[in-house]
């Protein structure tokens, strides 16, 4: 996969999404500012929900429209995405200021109005998040714009997460984000295994004629999963990410510098699972433990445990050819501090 010319996948380290979501607070010029910040911050790309309240949901009082639950427990769906929303008209100021910045961004679309919006912008790439993802329609009418597409996997089953897959047909590769839909999530129920799943089945990368890569879309507090999930393969992280601890979805967001620590760990996972030689140990090398006499030695007197041993450094025969050398006679005067080397044993 490549995304604005940013190769994705196992041979390069993770790409990193800076979830700005609903952490701008209604305010565009904070907004801007929190993109301004995830560049600083190593983000490869910053993120957008594409979306108003009257195109996500009713305004309608009835209890289906209330929260039951959860962070946002009691407010009407309406009222919560007019607080959250991304304004259509945000979306030309915010892919100008990206070009100025040099960063990457797109955003999760939620209907056939904000993947029209995405088309007109020429946003790079198109997301579709977990509650969308059993909008197949919604997907297959994003994924005929040919861009590459990531999907979040939050609450899917194995069937839903086959049928979105299939959706994307025409879509210049596809993502699947392992996610838990919760905010924050527990660490203890992060799963993160299934990553494995979504990667490993045949299906997943060569079946309806797109190649899948993986990663993760995370909930949790901290910067620990994203690493775990990095030596695990992900390909592609997603993390939230806030100014202001009063913003709404602060919680389960990183502020800058916490993004920056978790970038550098991400990154320095990823390096450290890559095959490598190691030319720092080489030093070393001379250190390792080989055969010295540890006493005097005349020639013709035997080798024994007392007058010969494994120690180090290495400039004599390795520790293995001892037992080898052990009752054979000594050829030459041998001083203590010696390494005893090959010609000690050759044939008189």
């Amino acid at each position: 996969m490549n995304i604005d010319g940013r190769s994705i996948g196992a041979d390069q380290p993770p790409y990193l999404i800076c979830e700005i979501g609903a952490n701008h607070g209604g305010d565009l010029d904070l907004a801007l500012r929190t993109m301004d910040a995830a560049k600083a911050a190593g983000a490869d790309c910053v993120k957008f929900q594409c979306y108003e309240a009257d195109t996500i949901t009713l305004n309608c009082d009835r209890p289906e429209f209330v929260i039951a639950d959860g962070p946002w427990k009691g407010q009407r769906l309406y009222d919560l995405y007019r607080r959250a929303q991304t304004p259509f008209a945000w979306f030309p100021r915010i892919a100008e200021h990206a070009k100025k910045l040099g960063i990457t961004w797109f955003a999760s679309v939620f209907d056939k109005s904000s993947v029209d919006l995405m088309e007109r912008l020429e946003a790079p790439a198109i997301k579709i998040a977990s509650f969308e993802l059993v909008d197949a329609p919604l997907i297959r009418y994003a994924a005929r714009l040919g861009k590459p597409m990531i999907l979040s996997t939050g609450m899917a089953s194995d069937k839903e997460i086959r049928s979105a897959l299939h959706a994307t047909h025409g879509a210049d590769g596809a993502a699947l984000l392992h996610c838990v839909s919760g905010y924050p999530v527990p660490a203890g129920e992060a799963n993160l295994r299934r990553m494995a799943w979504l990667r490993g089945p045949l299906w997943a990368r060569q079946a309806f004629g797109v190649a899948a890569e993986t990663g993760l879309s995370d909930h949790t507090t901290g910067i620990e999963i994203p690493v775990a999930a990095t030596v695990l393969g992900a390909a592609i992280v997603e993390k939230h990410f806030t100014l202001s601890s009063t913003t709404p979805d602060a919680t389960f967001s990183l502020e800058p510098k916490e993004f920056a620590a978790m970038a550098a760990a991400v990154r320095n996972a990823w390096a450290a699972c890559q095959p490598s030689p190691a030319p720092s140990q080489d030093m070393h090398r001379p250190l390792r433990r080989s055969v010295f006499a540890v006493a005097d030695i005349a020639a013709g007197s035997p080798f024994t445990e007392t007058n010969i041993r494994s120690i180090r450094p290495g400039h004599g025969l390795p520790p293995s050819r001892l037992p080898d050398l052990i009752g054979r006679t000594c050829p030459r005067d041998i001083a203590r501090g010696e390494p005893i080397g090959e010609w000690a044993l050759a044939k008189s």
